[in-house]
């Protein structure tokens, strides 16, 4: 199987297709209309599951995935990319429902979506460059494995039949496609199963059981709260993790469906868009959300979507299942979505970085990096977390092996008017990690009294490396003898004229 996580996108990937091409193409409007409803059908069970996480209403959650879904699909920067109600989002808030009740959670909510579009106007869409390669193949890997996890609960103390149906189900969904690319599979085997349950009288675990579904469609809603200081006291902290959580798995994924589809979108519209969607999901009672990854896998992946039609209709399909056709829907049998969730997570697993001959020709750095961010966000069930982890050890890693490329060499010359003095050539990057070592590099009793150290095949970037030059001069003086510092390049001179003599 070919990698979840292809090379970079470059300039002249094109940009998505429209919906406009999508409405006048009889062939890519079925394509979207399809992916659409096998995503609002694999949604229903989820959002459900994600409202007891919550602590709320199992209404309330299809209520945010139906809203979010549609507003994203107008304001967000990345087509074809499911956003709704998510389980890192509802374990952030799940607090505040706990602590202070609803009114408090849909105030939560709306800050959170406020503090996107403001971190969204401020550039938070750029920080996605600093996140690795190796890190983005963990978060794949991750994601795929937590998938796994949430349906093993379906798969636990069920009547016998479920495992049949849920082979059968993954047959359907690994085999139809050879016999027809047009009707997404993971749609035929879900309605050959609920046809089965229901010819057969066949008692087994159906989204019914999940919880109530709607029965009326979302209404206006504004939080009753106290405009005070102190509410704004109790909501922030998990308004802010909400936020950052919520903006960083939507990136995360619209950068995936980049690579996976070769084309380009706004990351900046889709975060502020994130905002936009989360604040409209409150006023609408949701519980609020971003992208989430196995639905977009099933829009993209599976069912070969590209345009902001086919989340537009899973929303408005979710909202239409649910309340429209409420009793057909909760016939489904779980065997059923747990099998298309299995063969998402199957085809989103990067199984190239875990080959013998990937995992010989990686440094070893890049393969603990993402071994890291697999075990921590499985471990934490938070892929934020186990990205940030990712991040923080890819970058100790990587200023360990930068500053061990630094190299101090010393040659004793006579000068011009006779006198020996000592040079010292630096090489390589000067930072905190590698000009912390500099001081020791240096024989200050042995070395002549004058003392040259040539900096042109260097580059001084903090006030780390200014104070450890500083820390050599004064050492040297102290035993009466000079230092010069040659060869320093444009941006290191200001750095160190600026910063030399006042850092203690």
């Amino acid at each position: 199987m070919t990698s979840s996580v292809p090379a970079p996108a470059h300039d002249h990937d094109m940009p998505a297709p429209s919906v406009r091409l999508a409405l006048r193409s009889p062939k890519l409007l079925r394509t979207e209309a399809l992916a659409g409803l096998v995503v609002a059908l694999a949604l229903i069970p989820e959002a459900i599951s994600f409202s007891i996480i919550a602590g709320v209403d199992p209404r309330i959650g299809l209520f945010a995935s139906f809203t979010m879904a549609v507003a994203i699909s107008f304001v967000g920067g990345r087509p074809a990319m499911i956003s709704a109600a998510t389980g890192a989002v509802a374990l952030v808030i799940a607090p505040v429902m706990r602590e202070h009740g609803y009114d408090f959670l849909i105030a939560t909510v709306l800050l959170g979506g406020l503090i996107q579009i403001l971190l969204a106007l401020g550039g938070v869409a750029k920080l996605m460059r600093f996140i690795p390669r190796s890190v983005m193949v963990g978060f794949v890997n991750a994601l795929a494995i937590l998938v796994v996890e949430t349906q093993i609960d379906h798969l636990i103390d069920v009547p016998w039949a479920v495992y049949p149906m849920t082979a059968v189900a993954i047959a359907i969904i690994a085999g139809f496609p050879r016999i027809n690319d047009v009707i997404p599979a993971p749609l035929v085997a879900i309605v050959a199963l609920t046809a089965f349950t229901v010819i057969g009288a066949i008692n087994v675990p159906d989204v019914g059981d999940q919880g109530d579904l709607p029965d009326s469609l979302p209404s206006w809603f504004v939080p009753d709260v106290p405009f005070t200081a102190e509410t704004l006291k109790i909501i922030a902290p998990y308004a802010l993790g909400m936020a950052l959580v919520g903006l960083l798995e939507s990136l995360l994924t619209a950068k995936l469906v980049d690579d996976i589809t070769d084309t380009r979108s706004d990351k900046t519209r889709e975060a502020w868009g994130q905002g936009v969607a989360n604040v409209v999901t409150g006023f609408f009672g949701g519980m609020g959300g971003c992208a989430m990854i196995g639905q977009t896998m099933i829009n993209v992946k599976v069912s070969g979507a590209r345009t902001r039609l086919s989340t537009f209709l899973a929303g408005v399909l979710l909202l239409i299942l649910c309340v429209g056709f409420g009793d057909v829907v909760a016939l489904i049998p779980m065997a059923a979505l747990v099998a298309v969730m299995v063969m998402v997570s199957v085809a989103t697993f990067d199984w190239h970085s875990i080959r013998p001959a990937t995992l010989r020709r990686m440094p070893r750095s890049e393969t603990a990096v993402m071994l890291v961010t697999v075990v921590v966000t499985v471990l934490t069930g938070n892929l934020a977390i186990g990205v940030v982890v990712g991040v923080l050890v890819a970058m100790t890693l990587f200023a360990r092996r930068v500053a061990h490329l630094t190299q101090t060499r010393r040659a004793v010359v006579e000068a011009a008017d006779g006198t020996r003095q000592a040079v010292y050539t630096v090489t390589g990057e000067l930072f905190f990690a590698s000009s912390n070592d500099l001081y020791t590099q240096f024989d200050y009793a042995d070395d002549p009294d004058h003392v040259v150290i040539d900096l042109s095949a260097a580059h001084i970037w903090d006030a780390s490396t200014v104070a450890s030059l500083d820390a050599i001069e004064t050492k040297y003086h102290r035993k009466g003898k000079t230092v010069d510092i040659i060869g320093l390049d444009d941006a290191s001179a200001e750095r160190h004229g600026r910063l030399s003599g006042g850092l203690g």
